[in-house]
């Protein structure tokens, strides 16, 4: 029970409020400085000097603006943000939403200043009487600083400042609202208010929450629609209909009353909103946020990692994520959903989920390097059977698996030493079914390597064979001994300027004895890469999966973009195009790949125990690569106790097992495309200059 003394200190208090507010009131419309002495009895010393050194211009930071991610037709990838907001102009909001929010919010805000003088010493006074902040009494231009000031905050600290329960921070909020209401029109502030504002359902601004709610624009609302924003202001999670219906028609119902009251709208107006329903569920529209949300969440992810490596987005990462989450940008891609859904249409015909092994699959554009199709046999995700490997690329990503290790596909290197050296396509060399390589020397680019105990044999045609036979058939102890002869550092020249190196240490493959068979780690994305190289008559392009960035004011931001140079020297190219299609005429390793009217070239490539087979392929319009391997540690042979489509695989090849996966992929993605021929190799390619030794 309080006592008498009690009851006068309080009314004393009160008054002293009542006053207090009336000066600051004046002070602030006035545009001047709060006096310390005008703060006795209301605020601390401390509190007074804290409010007596904060700047009188509030400069707001532009509103946090969700970007876009879009597929080379323009189609939807995906959106990051940190706050889903679309901003608007005010006239892009219809007229009844602006009533709205000014019913429920400030009904005078068109009449009074930075302070609603009455509001705020209402609520100042109740405050007091409950010895507590109890009661807002914020002016919309009040709650506008407000919503800025947390909006420029970047650090927990500020967060807290900016939203502190404290006289302190009112204060503070009225001397910003002076200097705002001194350089921006009542209708500037209501936009912005607008624009900021929190609309509950991960949506910020009345046009992301149009679209939330309803599946419609600000200027599109309806009272209804428009009431029931205008209700959630307050509490946006405690009004959201999708959390409590009848309270956010209670809310909605009283912003309508709210309306009649103040004469905005009619009786029969309100009587028809009321009955209206509050939300339509079929109508509510997610904005699905971040790659894992993405149709193609792998290549989002990937997109996102060379996104955080420019620098033109900000000096450090940190800075780089932040303002691709609230810079409102477009990001434009280079994959084609048409090519993407032919290569997972090729996923689902040849394998499953639950298969032990694994299946993916790049294709490249030869000529750009746009890389236009990425898919993999595990979905994205945390599920049984599904990952969160990134099986096409390399390890430096966050995401990336690695690569696999890649086998006779590293011949097509070679082949192409070979030719730039002068051997003629008809070169001969005698390959024996096995051969003692044992501490044989081949020279590399620092010199020399052996290998003390090595005894490499065919698994295909052995004989006295020609370049193009050898390659037909992927003789292991003919390109064994043609690295010998070209040596070592001219096939791994070629393969490093094709962009071939390690996925997993990201250093040069290694110059070793084998190194035609397959050295290291590749991923598909590199060695569909590689090849459009040889498509492309030499000319090595960069991968892109980016094509520009934008931000929200359509400029252009500095991003990497289509960088090509001429690797090897198109002559030799096409030669190793020639020698590269006879693998895919009948009788060679990938002859029953062949399809259509097309000029098509590949390889096959199957590692030692068949951990992983390989097909890589092209035609001068895209190049592609597919894998099969074993992607779960401790690696083990995909003959043994493997499946893919749900089979298991007991003759493991690359043209049988990883082949099919190209070929359903190619043939549908090269559909509609115009038909383009190699070109034919010169004379002096196809004759050469280095003569076959004598059998």
């Amino acid at each position: 029970m309080r006592t008498a003394d009690e009851g006068v200190r309080n009314r004393a208090r009160s008054l002293i409020v009542f006053l207090g507010v009336s000066v600051l009131a004046g002070a602030l419309v006035a545009g001047l400085a709060i006096p310390l002495a005008g703060l006795t009895g209301l605020v601390t010393e401390k509190a007074a000097v804290s409010v007596q050194s904060l700047p009188q211009e509030l400069k707001p930071d532009p509103p946090a603006v969700r970007s876009r991610v879009v597929a080379v037709d323009g189609s939807w990838i995906a959106t990051l943000y940190e706050e889903n907001r679309v901003p608007v102009r005010l006239e892009q909001i219809s007229p009844i939403v602006r009533k709205a929010i000014i019913a429920i919010e400030d009904s005078r805000f068109y009449e009074h200043g930075a302070l609603d003088a009455q509001g705020t010493m209402r609520a100042l006074i109740r405050n007091q009487s409950k010895g507590a902040v109890q009661q807002g009494g914020s002016s919309i231009t009040q709650q506008y600083v407000k919503m800025s000031l947390i909006e420029k905050a970047r650090t927990a600290q500020e967060r807290e400042a900016a939203t502190a329960v404290t006289y302190q921070r009112k204060l503070a909020e009225l001397r910003y609202a002076a200097a705002v209401e001194e350089e921006f029109s009542k209708d500037q502030i209501l936009e912005g208010y607008l624009n900021l504002a929190n609309f509950g359902g991960g949506t910020y601004g009345v046009q992301a929450a149009a679209q939330h709610y309803f599946s419609t624009s600000a200027a599109r609302l309806t009272l209804p629609q428009a009431a029931m924003l205008a209700g959630l202001v307050k509490n946006p999670t405690g009004y959201d209909p999708t959390n409590d219906l009848k309270r956010a028609k209670d809310r909605r119902d009283l912003v309508i009353r709210r309306m009649l009251a103040l004469d905005l709208i009619t009786a029969k107006q309100a009587a028809d909103a009321i009955k209206a329903p509050v939300i339509d569920q079929k109508k509510i529209h997610k904005v699905p946020n971040g790659c894992a949300n993405s149709r193609y969440p792998f290549y989002c992810e990937y997109v996102v990692s060379k996104l955080l490596d420019n620098p033109a987005l900000g000096t450090t990462t940190k800075e780089r994520d932040h303002y691709l989450k609230t810079g409102g940008l477009t990001v434009r891609t280079s994959l084609d959903p048409r090519i993407q859904a032919a290569a997972q249409a090729s996923i689902r015909q040849h394998s499953r989920i639950s298969d032990t092994a694994i299946a993916a699959i790049t294709i490249v554009e030869p000529g750009t390097g746009m890389v236009k199709a990425m898919v993999q046999s595990k979905p994205y995700g945390s599920s049984k059977n599904h990952t969160y490997y990134n099986l096409n690329v390399e390890k430096s990503y966050a995401g990336g698996y690695g690569g696999f290790q890649n086998g006779s596909t590293m011949k097509a290197f070679t082949i192409a030493a070979a030719i730039q050296k002068g051997f003629p396509l008809s070169y001969r060399i005698n390959s024996p079914a096995r051969i003692d390589l044992s501490g044989k020397r081949f020279r590399t680019c620092r010199g020399w390597t052996r290998d003390p105990d090595y005894h490499p044999k065919n698994s295909t045609r052995s004989g006295n064979l020609t370049l193009i036979e050898a390659a037909r058939a992927s003789t292991n102890t003919y390109f064994l001994q043609l690295s010998q002869r070209t040596g070592l550092c001219a096939p791994a020249t070629i393969a490093r300027n094709l962009g071939m190196y390690d996925a997993q240490t990201l250093e040069p493959l290694q110059q070793v004895v084998s190194f035609t068979l397959g050295v290291g780690y590749v991923t598909p994305l590199m060695l569909s890469n590689a090849y459009a190289t040889f498509a492309a008559r030499g000319k090595y392009c960069r991968p892109v999966v980016i094509t520009s960035v934008q931000d929200k004011a359509r400029r252009p931001i500095k991003t990497p973009g289509t960088e090509c140079r001429q690797a090897i020297a198109p002559q030799v190219a096409d030669g190793v195009n020639r020698v590269l299609s006879a693998v895919m005429e009948p009788g060679g390793t990938g002859g029953r790949l062949n399809f259509g009217n097309w000029d098509l070239a590949g390889k096959t490539g199957t590692i030692q125990d068949n951990l992983a087979v390989w097909y890589a392929g092209y035609t001068p319009n895209l190049a592609a690569a597919a894998v099969v391997a074993d992607a779960n540690l401790p690696y083990t042979n995909l003959k043994y106790g493997h499946t893919l489509d749900g089979r298991d695989i007991s003759d493991p090849t690359g043209s049988g097992t990883a082949g099919p996966l190209w070929q359903s992929a190619m043939r549908s993605a090269l559909k509609g495309m115009p038909l383009r021929r190699f070109v034919p190799p010169t004379a002096k390619v196809v004759k050469g200059g280095v003569k076959s030794p004598q059998p």
